[in-house]
């Protein structure tokens, strides 16, 4: 097995959303939910996101902030994501985010290797947004500006600075 087959790549981006997701100024953003994850489960590469029994994860909690939602995924590889998230109706949203979510100053978006199979919680999610928020691109927690081949990684050992926890 090469480390590309031995690993997928996970991603994490979580979003402040502006307002409540049944208010009409989400309602965009809501209607397009369901078919953007089917875009997403039918593209090359996609192998798992996470999910609610809504069949979404808006309402999956994430840092203890009733106003943040996460979108968590395991992929291929860089390619295969990258080849999603620039296209068709997931590009339209993208283009429309400033409408629906503040502007966080902080990462909110990271990216890791997993073993293959291995499936992500939030709580780890969590753990690998704030270590890039700490120590920036590293193989452990990473963007796709910024990116490291497949293969196991260890994270940084040092203290996380106060304020990179839940205040997104």
């Amino acid at each position: 097995m090469t480390a590309t087959t031995a690993y997928e790549l996970a991603q994490v981006n979580i979003a402040r959303l502006k307002a409540p997701l049944d208010s009409p100024q989400l309602k965009d953003f809501v209607d397009a939910l369901d078919p953007v994850n089917a875009d997403a489960d039918a593209a090359p590469g996609f192998v798992w996101r996470l999910q609610s029994e809504s069949g979404d994860a808006t309402d999956v909690p994430v840092f203890g902030d009733e106003w943040l939602i996460v979108n968590m995924s395991v992929w291929r590889d860089t390619d295969a994501l990258t080849a999603f998230m620039y296209q068709g109706r997931h590009r339209e949203m993208l283009s429309r985010r400033r409408e629906w979510f503040e502007r966080l100053v902080e990462a909110v978006t990271t990216l890791w290797w997993v073993p293959a199979g291995h499936r992500p919680t939030v709580a780890e999610a969590e753990e690998r947004l704030l270590h890039l928020r700490a120590h920036g691109p590293t193989p452990y927690a990473f963007t796709l500006r910024t990116s490291f081949p497949a293969g196991a990684s260890q994270p940084v050992l040092a203290e996380v600075p106060e304020g990179l926890g839940c205040g997104v």
